[in-house]
């Protein structure tokens, strides 16, 4: 007669019972009978209720998933002979990427007789990583690759930290606005 060891609903041990008995107590106290651990010897059975357990599993899935972070690379391309005013541009564009969480990946496009001439690039990006230091850090170093430099800057914060501050701003501007109505 095949047995197994029997857990309670709470955690408790049972004991070694029948399979036969192991059925009967599940179906006296409304539960599932559900095998915990096939390979042991016995195998371990707990008496629970498995719609209940499921459930609850998917609901701590879900928190996990909530919690969890997808780093999003955003990526810019400059030119080593950049008008000012398009670097702030591009510069701004940075700024925004990082203050939201995103990584952004800096890349500088070489043509021609250009590519004879690195340090134009590596000088720029210098200069862009130093404007941003307040807001994220390189994370890898000017590199060349081809026709193209690039170079990994991060957000200090991460990206649940931004979301959060940028809730708390909006709610303090839903409520500076609703003071002003009354």
């Amino acid at each position: 007669m095949p047995e197994v060891r029997l857990v309670g609903p709470n955690g408790e041990q049972v004991g070694i019972v029948s399979v036969q008995d192991a059925l009967r107590l599940a179906q006296e106290s409304d539960l599932d009978l559900v095998e915990v651990a096939p390979t042991a010897r016995p195998p371990v059975a707990k008496l629970m209720d498995y719609g209940k357990f499921k459930y609850e599993s998917a609901v701590k899935a879900r928190e996990s998933r909530k919690n969890q972070s997808n780093t999003i690379i955003k990526e810019i391309k400059l030119r080593p002979k950049i008008d000012p005013h398009d670097y702030e541009t591009k510069k701004g564009h940075v700024v925004r990427f990082l203050k939201s969480g995103d990584k952004v990946k800096v890349t500088i496009m070489f043509r021609g007789r250009e590519q004879s001439r690195p340090e134009l690039g590596r000088r720029l990006l210098a200069r862009l990583a130093e404007d941003v230091q307040d807001l994220g850090t390189v994370e890898s170093q000017p590199k060349q690759d081809g026709r193209n430099m690039v170079m990994v800057i991060g957000p200090h914060k991460r990206r649940s930290e931004h979301k959060a501050e940028a809730r708390a701003a909006a709610g303090d501007k839903t409520r500076r606005e609703q003071s002003t109505d009354a």
